[in-house]
């Protein structure tokens, strides 16, 4: 925490997220590209996501794989 009470989040790269969906990081990218996942850019242009966001939309496709027909 830093002294104005503001947490920074945790950002994971997209072979980290890769290795959260079991996909290969480039599929991270097309999501992040489609919109399906949000994403900052670092000042080099890599891309960084949101720890909470991607640990929320993998347990919505978990649910959704879970969940009777």
């Amino acid at each position: 925490m830093t002294n104005n009470g503001f947490e920074a989040p945790i950002l994971l790269t997209p072979s980290e997220v890769a290795a959260i969906f079991r996909v290969d990081p480039k599929t991270v990218t097309r999501w992040a590209k489609a919109g399906k996942l949000s994403c900052v850019r670092t000042f080099g242009g890599h891309r960084r996501f949101p720890e909470e966001e991607v640990r929320a939309r993998f347990e919505e496709m978990r649910q959704r794989r879970a969940a009777p027909s």
